[in-house]
């Protein structure tokens, strides 16, 4: 009798878990006018339609301040295996008080759960969403996604903060990308505090890029966006996550949003440029140099061996630099990526 009661109460428990997971309404559009000031609200967003013909659901977390003022937009997991800003989105969340803000934060803490379910980057037919922008209303799959995010999400933006990770087999530093010849966008940068910037202008750098990527679609809109690295792909990094929530209230500062002392970094190393490089032969690749060191020209890098464990190549810097990101996986056939070089100004 007591294991049946153990059993009922454990049933109830998990329903009651369940029911409040899908509790959160669903809305078709993100309008901002009919949330209450001075309060959190969280909803579902409905992005077009799966097979079943459910719709595509991403979560929306609103924090509408006291006091009327622009919109902070922070979207995470664009590429599905980007779990970092996720969590960072979360905590953040769990201590914003909105009787202290003055305007709107909307965080979107998976913004393609098609691939977060499937545990890969790319949207369910093999495509970069952070490539197409701003997409078709009447495309292919993954255009219609873009078309969406573009109309329903980044339109209601006055700032936008775009938080990513590396890719599966390679690692990232904590960094940040954005056009430093622009005064907001460099102070948006320099507010997160990250280890490095990498200067650019937000069009994709490398890849079969057939349009924008979200940050530079926003730009073109006229909404200041930057883009942040937050380490890892498929894992959550407790050191990367607290320095990510760190760094959204110091812009929250910086910006208006709140106040406070804003506090700066003064060991970012800010980049002109940065690029990848390439092995020109298949082997196992031995990366040799880590995230953040800083290169000279002619230093090592890399070691790539045949099958018999006989050295066939190595990697050199072919100037000075900084570590960004690099290879993490050994298995490499010619073209593979070595390390993400970023050439100090």
């Amino acid at each position: 009798m007591k294991t049946i009661l153990v059993a009922i109460v454990f049933f109830f428990h998990c329903l009651s878990i369940h029911s409040q997971a899908n509790s959160h309404v669903s809305v078709k559009h993100l309008n901002l006018d009919t949330l209450e000031l001075g309060k959190a609200h969280a909803f579902w967003l409905s992005l077009g339609e799966d097979h079943l013909s459910n719709p595509i659901k991403i979560p929306v977390l609103v924090v509408k301040g006291a006091k009327v003022g622009p919109v902070l937009g922070l979207t995470a997991a664009i590429h599905g295996n980007e779990l970092n800003g996720i969590a960072v989105l979360h905590e953040f969340f769990e201590n914003l008080d909105p009787k202290n803000l003055k305007g709107t934060v909307v965080a979107i803490p998976g913004l393609n759960p098609l691939a977060i379910a499937n545990y890969q980057r790319e949207f369910l037919d093999g495509t970069d969403l952070n490539r197409i922008f701003p997409g078709k209303e009447n495309g292919n799959r993954s255009e219609q996604m873009a078309y969406h995010i573009g109309a329903k999400i980044i339109s209601v933006f006055n700032y936008h903060v775009d938080l990513h990770t590396a890719s599966f087999g390679r690692i990232n530093s904590f960094y940040g990308r954005g056009d430093m010849q622009n005064d907001t966008l460099a102070g948006m940068l320099n507010a997160l505090a990250p280890e490095i910037i990498v200067s650019n202008k937000g069009k994709a750098s490398f890849g079969s890029a057939s349009g924008l990527t979200m940050r530079a679609f926003a730009i073109a809109k006229g909404i200041p966006s930057i883009t942040v690295e937050y380490g890892n792909p498929q894992v959550y990094q407790k050191e990367m996550i607290s320095r990510g929530v760190a760094g959204l209230q110091n812009l929250m500062v910086h910006l208006g949003f709140l106040e406070g002392e804003i506090r700066f970094a003064t060991d970012t190393n800010v980049c002109s440029k940065s690029y990848w490089l390439y092995t020109d032969m298949g082997g196992y690749l031995d990366v040799l140099v880590e995230l953040n060191q800083k290169l000279k020209q002619n230093d090592i890098i890399a070691v790539l061996k045949n099958s018999f464990g006989e050295e066939i190549a190595s990697y050199k810097a072919p100037e000075d630099g900084i570590v960004v990101g690099k290879s993490t996986n050994p298995v490499s056939s010619s073209g593979s990526r070595i390390i993400h070089l970023g050439i100090l100004k």
